[in-house]
C-alpha cells in the first residue's frame, strides 16, 4: 500500500512512520515543511491512503494558525481532486476545535473542509480530535507540557506549574498509533463524524508532576514505578525517553566483603526485591531461615550447592546449582538454608525476596544447616 504522511517530521508523524516501516509492506510518502512542494502533487496522484497530520500549533503570527491547518488541508484535498484519487483520508484535529481561539478555529476549519470534501467525493474521512497526546519524541516546550516536565526534571531544571490542580486528558502515542493503524486497516468505519480516539487518561497536573519526580528518585532508592498502572507505565516509558544521553547508566551499592559481594538491583512496593549476590569460591553464604520471607535463586554464573534444612529435622536437603543450567530454586519458609560456591572462580546468583529489606523487620534468623 502507498501511504502518504503529511507532518512527517512531526511528533505523531515520526511515530506513526517507525511503525509503518516495522511492517515491511507499504510504501511511504513522508512530506513535511522542508520536502520539495513538486513531490505533493505526485504523492497525491500515487496514495492509497492519507493521513494527514500536518499542522501548525506554535506560530510566531496568528494568521499561521489558518494557513498552516486550514489553508494547507485545502491545497492537500484539491491536489486528490485533481488526480481523482478518492483514498481515504484521516485527518488530525484537536479538542481545541470546540474552543473560540484562532488555534481551534483553524482546527474547527480543517474539519468543516475534510467533511464537505468526504461528501462531495464520496471518499472515506477520518477525523480524529485528540486531546494531549504524550510519549516519546514529543518536542518540549512546543507539543505538550508533559514532554517539558520530563525534559527539565531528566536534565536537572526547574518547572514551573501554575495550578497542580487542573484537570488534564492524555492520549499516549502509542495508543494513538495503534488507532491509526486500525484505521489504515479498515478497523475504524467513521464516517462524516468523529472518530473515537483511543484509551484516555485523566489526572491533574500536579499528579503527573509527582509521578515524573518519582521517576527521578528511582534510581537513588532502587525502586520501579508501579507497572500495574497503565498511565504509570507510559509516562515512566517517556520519562526515560528525554535521559541526557550521557547519563543512561547509574550506579549501586555494593556490600563487599571477604566473601564477595551482594548488591541491591530493584525495589518493587508490591512485587519483592532483586539483588546479586557473587560469592568468592569455597565461601558459604546464608545459614538463615524466615518466618514469612521467601526467595528465589538463580545461579547465572559458576557452581555450587544449596543447602536446606528444615528447623525442626536433620536432615539436609542439597541442590546443584550451575551457570551452565538456568535453574530457579525456591527457598520456602521454615527452612534454614545456605548457598556454597563449589568452583574455582566467582558464583554470581541473582536473588529475589518477595518483600524489600526491613532493617526494622529482617524476619532472618540465624541457624547453621
Amino acid at each position: 500500500m502507498k501511504i502518504l504522511v503529511t507532518g512527517a517530521k512531526g511528533f505523531i508523524g515520526k511515530n506513526l512512520i517507525a511503525e509503518l516501516k516495522n511492517r515491511n509492506d507499504n510504501d511511504i510518502f513522508e512530506y513535511d515543511r522542508d520536502t520539495d512542494p513538486s513531490l505533493l502533487d505526485e504523492f497525491c496522484k500515487e496514495a492509497d491512503f492519507v493521513f494527514h497530520l500536518a499542522g501548525v500549533n506554535r506560530p510566531k503570527e496568528q494568521s499561521e494558525f489558518m494557513e498552516g491547518n486550514f489553508g494547507f488541508t485545502s491545497e492537500l484535498l484539491n491536489l486528490l481532486k485533481k488526480h481523482n484519487n478518492t483514498c481515504p483520508v484521516m485527518i488530525s484535529s484537536s479538542i481545541q476545535a470546540e474552543l473560540d481561539n484562532p488555534y481551534g478555529e483553524s482546527k474547527k476549519a480543517g474539519e468543516d473542509l475534510i467533511f464537505a470534501y468526504g461528501k462531495e467525493t464520496g471518499s472515506k474521512v477520518l477525523v480524529y480530535r485528540f486531546p494531549n497526546v504524550f510519549g516519546k519524541w514529543s518536542r518540549p516546550n512546543y507539543n505538550s507540557a508533559v514532554a517539558t516536565f520530563c525534559q527539565n526534571v531528566a536534565h536537572d531544571l526547574p518547572i514551573k506549574v501554575n495550578d497542580p490542580s487542573v484537570v488534564m486528558n492524555l492520549v499516549y502515542i502509542d495508543d494513538v498509533v495503534n488507532e491509526l493503524i486500525n484505521a489504515l486497516s479498515g478497523e475504524q468505519d467513521k464516517e462524516d463524524s468523529f472518530c473515537e480516539v483511543p484509551i484516555v487518561h485523566t489526572i491533574t497536573l500536579g499528579e503527573i508532576v509527582d509521578l515524573i519526580y518519582s521517576f527521578k528518585k528511582t534510581r537513588e532508592d532502587r525502586s520501579v514505578p508501579n507497572m500495574s498502572d497503565a498511565f504509570t507505565k507510559k509516562l515512566y516509558s517517556t520519562y526515560l525517553s528525554y535521559l541526557p544521553e550521557n547519563q543512561f547508566s547509574y550506579d549501586l551499592k555494593m556490600n563487599v566483603d571477604q566473601r564477595g559481594s551482594f548488591t541491591e538491583f530493584i525495589k518493587t512496593p508490591d512485587r519483592g526485591q532483586v539483588s546479586v549476590n557473587i560469592s568468592k569460591p569455597g565461601i558459604t553464604k546464608g545459614n538463615h531461615w524466615h518466618h514469612t520471607k521467601n526467595e528465589k535463586f538463580l545461579v547465572v554464573s559458576g557452581k555450587g550447592v544449596i543447602r536446606f534444612r528444615k528447623i525442626d529435622s536433620e536432615e539436609v536437603i542439597e541442590y546443584f546449582v550451575s551457570g551452565d543450567k538456568m535453574e530457579v530454586v525456591d527457598i520456602p519458609t521454615g527452612y534454614t538454608h545456605n548457598i556454597e560456591n563449589l568452583g574455582d572462580a566467582e558464583m554470581v546468583t541473582i536473588m529475589w525476596a518477595n518483600e524489600s529489606f526491613d532493617p526494622e523487620k529482617p524476619d532472618t534468623y540465624y541457624l547453621e544447616v
